[in-house]
């Protein structure tokens, strides 16, 4: 199985590790996939527009919705509470006309023996947020994409712009020339229970568009590290496929409360057979984003130190394995307290650091402004730094 790859630029990357006896479950990489056919994994088409060519496998009593109908350019919103009397279909029959089917082609290069230039064409799923054309995705569903192209529900397509990814998030946005769309009813994810409706529409193969899955809601928030980035997660046993990511996941009023992101599927280390393990973005989160996304094209008010970061994954020369600075963001809370290339962080506040997902953690629980105090290693001396956290400065900043 694969997964979609966030890691930071430099060559030396170890793998999450798995932490006992804490809270947080670290998935590992042979069993958590990114649920989609994109530039990232699963299944791909190939075509060679140079030299080679082939193929990759890669009885409580209802309590009533109260809705707001959107208007033109806004999203939907509502306001959710108590179980749902709606049958599965009539789920769909409201949810289905807001999702979308994506197709990618990407163009790379290859410099080898047997060299060329080849376009990938991947799939996944999209929401509609605004009747005016904007749809919320997945980022690794359009990460490195040369075109997007989306198809409605009623078999229309469009060429889409990509207006702002975020990879952190797995949140991502593109924009289709229409104004009178479908656009999902938003619900609360911060409302959801375990044990209610859940039901996933998406483009599951990348070819089977509109496909209608149902379940319940397994865990309300999963905290996961995937890539090295914590997030935390709603967990369904709805079927998910490759090709969902970037769908719906929808409760029982057929309100959206999910951005379908991965599964885990495959067997555990000790053998164990792995089913029913779907996971989303809860909406609150993506909804969130993707403002930030369609107002600035980046994500601005998440906390960071502002640096670039490379993670050995073993002794290297004179470097034991740890998490190193590679470069600093100019105007970063990081350049302000003299952060330099090639400081060893080990530690933040009271917790320690020797992973990218250590890290991300770690900030995910901060707001721009606060003060931590890193623990560096330079030159062999160990140091505390006091570093004044920042807003996310550039698309290219890591942390």
């Amino acid at each position: 199985m694969s997964e979609y790859n966030n890691n930071p630029r430099d060559e030396y990357i170890a793998p999450a590790k798995e932490k006992k006896n804490h809270p947080v479950l670290t998935v590992i990489a042979f069993g958590l996939v990114a649920a989609l056919c994109g530039a990232a994994g699963g299944w791909f088409a190939v075509t060679s527009m140079g030299t080679g060519a082939g193929e990759a496998q890669n009885t409580a009593e209802e309590t009533p919705a109260v809705q707001e109908t959107a208007e033109p350019g806004t999203s939907s919103l509502s306001v959710v509470g108590g179980s749902s009397g709606m049958t599965i279909a009539e789920i769909a029959a409201k949810a289905s006309p807001s999702v979308v089917e994506v197709l990618t082609t990407v163009t790379e290069s290859n410099y080898g023996m047997f060299g060329g230039t080849y376009t990938y064409s991947g799939a996944g799923s999209g929401v509609i947020i605004r009747s005016d054309g904007y749809i919320i995705t997945n980022n690794h569903v359009v990460e490195d994409a040369d075109s997007v192209l989306v198809t409605t529900y009623d078999g229309k397509e469009y060429e889409a712009e990509i207006v702002g990814t975020d990879a952190k998030s797995d949140i991502a946005v593109l924009k289709v020339e229409a104004d009178d769309l479908m656009a999902a009813v938003i619900g609360d994810s911060s409302k959801i229970q375990v044990g209610e409706t859940a039901v996933v529409i998406g483009n599951p193969l990348g070819t089977l568009g509109g496909t209608v899955t149902d379940g319940i809601i397994s865990a309300t928030s999963r905290e996961i590290i995937l890539n090295n980035q914590a997030m935390n997660l709603i967990q369904t046993n709805a079927a998910i496929n490759n090709g969902n990511s970037g769908g719906g996941l929808f409760d029982g009023n057929g309100n959206l409360i999910g951005i379908v992101n991965m599964k885990d599927s495959g067997m555990t280390s000790n053998g164990a057979t792995i089913e029913g393990l779907g996971f989303a973005i809860p909406v609150n989160t993506a909804m969130e984003v993707a403002e930030q996304l369609i107002e600035n094209g980046i994500v601005t008010d998440r906390a960071t130190l502002g640096v670039y970061l490379s993670e050995l994954a073993r002794d290297s020369g004179k470097y034991t394995a740890g998490l190193y600075i590679t470069d600093i963001v100019s105007g970063s809370g990081a350049e302000q307290a003299g952060l330099k290339p090639y400081d060893k962080i080990i530690g933040a506040d009271d917790t320690e650091i020797s992973t990218y997902a250590d890290l991300s953690t770690f900030l995910s629980r901060k707001k721009v402004g606060d003060t931590i105090s890193l623990r560096i290693i330079r030159d062999e001396e160990e140091m505390t730094v006091n570093v004044t956290l920042t807003g996310t400065l550039s698309t290219e900043e890591k942390e």
